[in-house]
């Protein structure tokens, strides 16, 4: 009897998810790694950090995923050290062998080694970051009504740092609660006060996008009020002040960091084997330097003729990735293996109600329109029916009421439960 191949994948985002899909009930024994038990839709983690949605309407147990799977498993654990010359992953509680190994183990936020913004600013990876600015922001409000005084200026404003996808959409989201929610579950206080300042490193919002979706997005955060502050860089943040490279200062408690990405890199590889904190792979996904090692999504750095500087970080990159990967993986000579290359559908972004911008590659719209087609691709994106419906009802309920009954406040129970 034939001796079915073990790939190893670590990382269950869209491109460890893609891959195991891929590779799903094909004469292969897969193995996903994963410090969480669920994939997690990040595109609309701003929506729960909002409490427009709940975690669990974006958040998709793999076990469930792979339920109905013939040679997938799933293990729940942390990845410590990989030993390419053992062909070994060292995890906490167990180590695994394999045949070929996939790396997909894609970024973390990038705070360039300040420890302080590490530490005291919030940032927007996964779901617990996600429910932890749900929770901050909302104890803000608890706590200012139950001291009935403006003590603290730094209670009134939310700073969001990047004006990338993330920070234009957490900005307009957070607008549209400050006019259209916070005022009737605090009826007795001004929210004329509350100030959501977007700082920006670059001159217009949305900078890798088009010319005109710059210019629209500025246009739709002036319209929300949101604070726009362009060519300002932060240098610190002290958990009270937001300390700028210009010498200005914003009072904050509230400071959300959605200023850059770097990679999630394992320990284990040499350092002519990374770029820019990336796994360097070349056109088949392979590491250099290993036959057997590939790195996919946004852990890896791939040169190609149209992306000599490397491919963007987005989920199409990673999942187009770990398609061709798979397909590659499945064919039984390497000489039939096809080089990756990326073709670029477009770009989108939301910045409130009836406001978007979509770049497509032969067509660029923004206004309600760009906004429907916004929602409608996120809403196909998502996984399962039942979380579509539960997505789209949410969205349905806040179009029309402008509201929402998901501000809920889920504080971590610190109970030590370690035996002794």
């Amino acid at each position: 009897m034939e001796t079915r191949e073990k790939i190893i994948i670590i990382g269950g985002g869209f491109a460890g998810l893609q891959l195991a899909k891929t590779l799903n009930n094909k004469n292969k024994k897969v193995i996903v790694l994963d410090r969480v038990n669920h994939h997690m839709f990040q595109p609309l983690f701003y929506q729960v950090a909002c409490g427009r949605i709940e975690p669990s309407n974006i958040s998709f147990p793999f076990r469930k995923i792979f339920q109905q799977s013939r040679n997938t498993q799933f293990r729940l654990t942390d990845v410590q050290e990989i030993i390419p010359s053992q062909n070994k992953v060292i995890t906490k509680e167990a180590e695994f062998s394999y045949d070929k190994l996939i790396i997909a183990t894609g970024c973390k936020t990038n705070f360039f080694g300040n420890d302080d913004l590490e530490s005291k600013a919030y940032a927007m990876k996964n779901t617990q970051e996600a429910i932890s600015i749900r929770n901050n922001i909302l104890l803000t409000f608890e706590k200012l009504i139950l001291e009935k005084s403006r003590s603290d200026d730094g209670n009134w404003n939310i700073v969001i740092v990047g004006s990338g996808a993330t920070g234009v959409e957490l900005a307009g989201a957070f607008s549209e609660m400050k006019k259209d929610i916070l005022p009737r579950d605090y009826p007795y206080m001004n929210f004329d006060q509350l100030k959501i300042i977007l700082i920006s490193s670059t001159e217009k919002p949305l900078a890798v996008m088009s010319p005109e979706a710059q210019e629209k997005s500025e246009q739709y955060l002036k319209e929300l009020g949101v604070d726009f502050w362009s060519g300002e860089y932060v240098v610190d943040y002290d958990g009270n002040r937001v300390l700028m490279k210009s010498g200005k200062v914003i009072p904050s408690n509230n400071v959300i960091w959605a200023a850059g990405v770097t990679g999630n890199v394992i320990n284990g590889f040499p350092a002519e084997a990374l770029m820019k904190n990336r796994y360097i792979v070349d056109r088949y996904n392979r590491v250099v330097g290993y036959n057997n090692i590939f790195a996919v999504g946004d852990i890896c750095y791939m040169e190609t003729p149209k992306y000599d500087k490397g491919h963007p970080q987005v989920a199409n990159v990673a999942i187009n990735q770990a398609k061709n990967l798979g397909k590659n993986i499945l064919k039984k000579n390497k000489s039939e293996w096809s080089e990756f290359e990326y073709d670029d559908k477009g770009s989108l972004a939301t910045i409130g109600k009836h406001r978007a911008v979509v770049d497509l590659p032969y067509l660029k719209f923004q206004g309600f329109l760009a906004w429907y087609f916004w929602m409608f691709l996120h809403l196909m994106l998502i996984l399962s029916v039942r979380n579509k419906i539960a997505v789209f009802f949410n969205w349905m309920w806040s179009y029309f009421n402008k509201d929402s009954s998901l501000r809920l406040i889920i504080a971590p129970n610190n109970k030590n439960n370690t035996q002794q």
